[in-house]
């Protein structure tokens, strides 16, 4: 059974991301919407021609984006109906189609014109955000140079993801062609781990690109929280079939790996990104986008009887009442390597309450142990991209993130979601490499979202409430050991 039909409940988690283009649309309007989408594909293959010949490809700069209608051809990735002999050939109209999550991409660049998105503009002071480079970074494809068929308001279109085409557009279908060479004539081999979680990261976390930074002000006035874990999303998004062709080409992806690489690439982004002077700070203040939302945005009580729901966190040194770094990502890597890499899970953790303990010594200082603590991400990324996981060390990662090692770490609702989607795309790589039943799976649903519901509202979080849920949750899962 394909992952995608053990998400019981897609709505709610891709609530999570709380990501306006990424976001599943919530209204009875979507079915009519999917129609609409499914028409508009069928319009676009009628009036593309077929791809671009070879000869015309050759002489385009290898970096120029051709745009989504170069894909469109009836006989390549527009047809109505998955029947293609290699590749579905239906994949234009699944990014299209506005009633899956799978059309969030082809959204993008669209919902910069709803309501939402000018009542951001307006108070950025940035005019139109259709045509604001702030914004365009991510809701469009950002692309340097252009074809006569690229349009900006086709959003996050193909090339977004696989690369500007103008390199490889015609040598990828040709007889005789192979992935490896796609890749050398610029395709972004997305099969790999380490690609993928890099070129998803410049948008569903940020990048030193121009438009690819959603900081604190963006949010401040009213962008949603930036939240992203690789294999959940690529999910999602996913337009083509694993089948043996595609095995055959490309290896079999472990979910797993993908989730454990996406861990570690997205806290090295996230050092990194906080290391640069002109996006660690802004003005006199740090900037905020890299610290947890929640530790200042809880309500305030005057009353001297209040309690304060503030929790101390094992993981954080730091004196109460400063803002703690965002280490959602950090406290998913700190179980994974107790596990895949016992040998460096003392330093790791070591290292990560260095950083910590940093931040109340100043930026330099911060800064410092930032450098070293990415270094040490990097590392595990490399090594968790070389070796497959097995199915009891998958079992032994969830154990690990409910333990009393790793659970008194969610104290705030970032880390908390990230390691619901973790027990829920562990369980799935289990079911995708056929090491534990999609029936088994499936019966444990209940649980898995009673997980889900206790992050589904940021202001309502519970972190006890939250530790019993997940708790219950892995306990039920431990049954199909």
């Amino acid at each position: 059974m394909p992952k995608a039909n053990i998400f019981a409940n897609l709505y709610q988690r891709a609530a999570l991301a709380r990501h306006s283009a990424w976001a599943i649309v919530r209204h009875p309007a979507t079915i009519l919407a999917g129609v609409t989408a499914s028409l508009s594909a069928f319009l676009i293959i009628l009036a593309t021609p077929e791809p671009v010949v070879a000869q015309a490809s050759d002489i385009l700069p290898k970096g120029q984006h051709l745009g989504v209608a170069s894909c469109a051809g009836s006989t390549c990735h527009g047809r109505n109906a998955a029947d293609g002999e290699v590749v579905r050939q239906d994949e234009l109209m699944r990014w299209q189609e506005e009633s899956t999550p799978g059309g969030a991409h082809s959204r993008a660049f669209r919902v910069l014109g709803e309501p939402r998105s000018l009542a951001i503009a307006k108070k950025l002071g940035i005019g139109d955000p259709r045509s604001a480079q702030m914004c365009l970074g991510c809701h469009a494809t950002p692309a340097a140079s252009k074809g006569v068929r690229f349009q900006l308001d086709d959003g996050v279109g193909c090339e977004a993801c696989h690369g500007p085409s103008s390199g490889w557009l015609s040598s990828h279908y040709a007889v005789g062609a192979n992935h490896k060479d796609n890749v050398a004539r610029g395709l972004v081999p997305l099969d790999n781990p380490k690609a993928r979680a890099s070129n998803c990261l410049d948008c569903h976390f940020g990048s030193d690109k121009k438009g690819q930074f959603v900081d604190h002000r963006i949010m401040a006035a009213g962008h949603p929280r930036i939240s992203f874990e690789l294999d959940l999303f690529s999910t999602l998004q996913q337009h083509h079939d694993v089948d043996s062709d595609y095995i055959q080409r490309k290896g079999k992806p472990s979910s797993v790996q993908f989730w454990a690489v996406g861990q570690a690439m997205a806290l090295e982004r996230s050092l990194n990104m906080f290391s640069k002077p002109g996006f660690g700070t802004e003005g006199l203040f740090p900037e905020f986008y890299f610290y947890d939302c929640h530790s200042c945005h809880r309500k305030i009580y005057d009353d001297p009887a209040a309690r304060p729901t503030f929790l101390a966190n094992p993981g954080r040194p730091i004196p109460n009442g400063m803002p703690p770094y965002n280490d959602e990502n950090m406290i998913m890597l700190s179980a994974a390597v107790r596990v895949i890499a016992p040998d460096m899970a003392k330093q790791f953790d070591g290292q990560s309450k260095a950083f910590h303990n940093a931040m109340a010594l100043g930026r330099d200082k911060a800064v410092l142990e930032a450098r070293k603590l990415s270094q040490m991400s990097r590392n595990l990324a490399n090594r968790f991209s070389k070796g497959r996981f097995t199915r009891a060390q998958t079992f032994s990662i969830m154990n690990m993130i409910a333990s009393e090692a790793i659970a008194p770490r969610f104290t705030d609702y970032e880390g908390a979601v990230q390691s619901v989607m973790a027990v829920d795309t562990l369980l799935s790589g289990l079911v995708n490499d056929g090491q534990v039943s999609a029936r088994g799976a499936n019966a444990l649903r209940i649980q898995i979202n009673d997980a889900y519901a206790a992050v589904s509202e940021p202001n309502a979080f519970r972190p006890q409430q939250f530790r019993r849920a997940l708790g219950q949750a892995v306990r039920t899962i431990r049954t199909l050991r």
